[in-house]
């Protein structure tokens, strides 16, 4: 399909002189005499770029860019000046214009122009289609179709649109980082940055500055003002991972802003208003560390609005095998390798292990098995020796013959256990109803005072 040019200018020779040489280069060419007409036309069809002439009656060559950006931003302006004004070109580029080239026109000079600017504006078109790529495949890496899984992307979908803080919870290797990325580009703020500040990767005395930034002279060594994540991330959301490894004066600034918005640079004066979505992480219990006075308690409430707990894949069954074709597909396309999947014995071996290291320990014991397979797909003694070996297996938790109820009520009891007493959570993890657990509940209750009874019976015999 022909690309479509739209000629702007008040002089109707131009038109035609400029309608024969874009005509033979192949392009449909729309004519507009006056920035108001070209508007209407811009509106009306997709246009792909537009030549316009700078000085015009009315509404100008610039009012025309600055409109122009304002409807669409992924069409190329070039613009056609005297001599005379080369510095009004210029000013039209610093808006937003590709290019300009001066009259009279050279036709090799406007062919080559314009070639280059549809070449520009065909690999923004690239790289969009591609962003948009990665972002449906980084979301879809959030891998999962176990009760557990259903209900934690259920919260995520649920949350994510709001601008309240989000407290992650979870053993190393669950993938808060992957849930944290998921929430921002649910988020509306997802057109802005997302950044990560890991607080145990960083020493004490530098993570304030590092979150805050600094002015010149604040510290020795500080030789100009630097910008901190909460300046960089502006408009976006801002991750602190491993947040209980947070020094106590960084928890009071932290504090500050979660309550009040606003935060001063280290060594500086002016009060800064924070426009930051922050979500933090911890694979410790953070309650504990609050009991024990290692993490401010006025801080844990402000961090723990909204709490979602990534399971454990030992807590996952129904998700092992899935997220491990999700891996082998992911490194195989990384190695230049072509492979159709397990064999029966390596997912068996897989099912069987019960990954203390979680979803990361998963990852890479599937990327070694890429690595090393010689076969189309990946066998028993291609996993890590552990994984293979027979060590730290799974156990049944029941023996055979264990009559349903009692079953029953252990599931029930551990799920409630997991998610602190969260009956509705516990629900939805075990695919049944609230309403069911209160029930069950209220069962127990009655056969516990039966049997009391009846021991108390029995002692008076």
């Amino acid at each position: 399909m022909a690309h479509r040019v739209l000629i702007v200018d008040d002089d109707p020779s131009n038109h035609a002189a400029l309608d024969r040489i874009l005509s033979r280069e192949g392009y449909a060419v729309l004519h507009a005499s006056s920035g108001r007409e070209a508007m209407e036309l811009f509106r009306e069809n997709d246009v792909d770029l537009v030549l316009t002439d700078l000085k015009m009656p009315g509404m100008t060559g610039l009012d025309l860019l600055k409109a122009i950006r304002t409807v669409r931003e992924d069409v190329e302006v070039v613009v056609m000046t005297a001599y005379g004004t080369v510095e009004t070109a210029v000013e039209a580029m610093k808006d937003g214009a590709y290019d300009f080239v001066t009259k009279p026109l050279s036709r090799l000079e406007l062919v080559t122009c314009l070639r280059k600017a549809l070449e520009r504006r065909s690999l923004h078109r690239e790289n969009a289609s591609l962003k948009a790529e990665l972002e449906r495949s980084g979301q879809a890496a959030v891998v999962g179709r176990s009760p557990a899984m259903r209900a934690l992307l259920a919260e995520v979908d649920q949350v994510a649109p709001s601008d309240a803080t989000v407290l992650l919870s979870g053993e190393s290797g669950t993938g808060k980082g992957h849930v944290a990325r998921l929430l921002h580009r649910l988020s509306r703020r997802h057109s802005h940055k997302m950044l990560t500040v890991n607080c145990a990767a960083l020493p004490e005395q530098l993570l304030e500055s590092e979150l805050f930034g600094y002015e010149r002279g604040a510290f020795t060594g500080a030789t100009q003002r630097k910008e901190g994540r909460f300046d960089l991330a502006r408009g976006g959301t801002l991750f602190l991972d491993e947040i209980t490894e947070m020094n106590p004066a960084t928890q009071v600034k932290l504090l500050r802003v979660l309550q009040e918005g606003e935060y001063e640079r280290v060594g500086g004066t002016e009060t800064i208003v924070a426009d930051v979505r922050v979500i933090a992480a911890s694979n410790r219990n953070i309650e504990e560390d609050v009991a024990a006075g290692r993490f401010r308690k006025d801080l844990f409430y402000r961090l723990n609005v909204i709490r979602l707990h990534i399971p454990a894949l030992r807590d996952r069954d129904d998700d092992v095998s899935l997220l491990a074709q999700h891996f082998l597909e992911r490194y195989a396309a990384k190695n230049g390798k072509r492979l159709r999947g397990f064999t029966a014995e390596a997912l068996d071996a897989l099912d069987a292990w019960s990954w203390p290291g979680n979803v990361r320990e998963l990852e890479n014991a599937i990327e070694r098995a890429v690595v090393l397979s010689r076969d189309a797909t990946i066998g028993l003694y291609d996993l890590p020796p552990a994984v293979r070996g027979g060590e730290g297996k799974k156990r049944l938790t029941f023996e055979v013959g264990t009559p349903l109820k009692h079953v029953e009520r252990r599931m029930i009891e551990e799920t409630l256990v997991q998610t602190g007493g969260d009956k509705t959570l516990a629900a939805t993890l075990l695919g049944i109803t609230a309403r069911t657990i209160y029930r069950r509940e209220a069962e127990w209750a009655l056969e516990s005072e039966h049997g009391a009874s009846a021991a108390a019976v029995d002692d008076d015999v």
